[in-house]
């Protein structure tokens, strides 16, 4: 396993090693490669409190598998996103360390491999789609949220042609500490759910939808003209989503233990 960041600090400050020492192995952790095909940035959840995730899209088969272990032993965890059929078959033979779990999320093409136990969940996120085929970017939102560290409830299918489907389902989200609501189409949702609640809505426009403004651009334009005040992150950008809304609610959260 990596060295911790905290503990190194940790020897740094009660006098264990020299600065000289504490900066050459930190220097030591700035990456990690693994042959020649790339450099993992294993020491990012220490540094900005958000993981690498390892994009499968285009990737060799082999080389991910690579990749993903060498980060999975550095870290205790790894994210994988947009992950083929044949690239999960490889990750399930794969010989893993001893205890992991990997699950793989079906709409959200992703795959989590924990070696450690998860951490404790803090803060409240709260994952909405307008229509069931923005579902899977969603998930997506929804697994990164949970990697995270948050607590995670989700409704889908209730974009504003049945408004009245999305009222119940504010309620249940009352408390949450922040939004991502994915649309495609007009992408109107996050603009409407901005103008009813009172957390933080990130706009996660999709790529469904077709014709002029087809594969996520009207949504996109739509969420980025909207006169509610809500952030707004790129096309089928689930991760992003998910990741900022966790970063949000998880401080959220700390501040209220203070």
């Amino acid at each position: 396993m990596q060295e911790n960041l905290r503990e190194l600090l940790e020897c740094f400050g009660g006098g264990e090693i020299t600065l000289e020492e504490a900066l050459r192995r930190i220097k030591r952790q700035s990456f990690l490669a693994v042959g020649e095909v790339a450099k993992l940035d294993i020491c990012r959840a220490e540094r900005i409190g958000i993981p690498e995730a390892i994009l499968a899209e285009g990737k060799d088969k082999t080389d991910l598998v690579a990749i993903s272990l060498a980060h999975l032993r550095a870290t205790g965890n790894v994210i994988i996103t947009r992950v083929s059929a044949e690239q999960l078959e490889l990750l399930r033979c794969a010989e893993l360390p001893e205890g992991s779990e990997l699950v793989h999320n079906v709409r959200a093409r992703s795959v989590v491999i924990r070696s450690e136990k998860p951490q404790a969940k803090r803060g409240w996120v709260g994952i909405l789609a307008a229509g069931t085929a923005d579902m899977p970017v969603a998930e997506e939102a929804r697994v990164v949220a949970e990697e995270m560290g948050c607590n995670v409830i989700s409704e889908y299918d209730v974009g504003v042609a049945g408004i009245h489907r999305l009222f119940p389902c504010l309620e249940k989200m009352a408390n949450v500490d922040a939004f991502v609501v994915a649309a495609g189409r007009e992408g109107t949702l996050p603009a409407v759910v901005a103008g009813l609640v009172e957390a933080p809505v990130i706009g996660l426009p999709v790529s469904t939808g077709y014709g002029l403004g087809g594969g996520g651009r009207a949504a996109l334009y739509s969420m980025l003209q909207s006169c509610s005040v809500l952030t707004v992150v790129n096309i089928d950008a689930g991760f992003v989503a998910g990741a900022y809304a966790a970063k949000i609610a998880r401080q959220k959260a700390y501040g209220q233990k203070q």
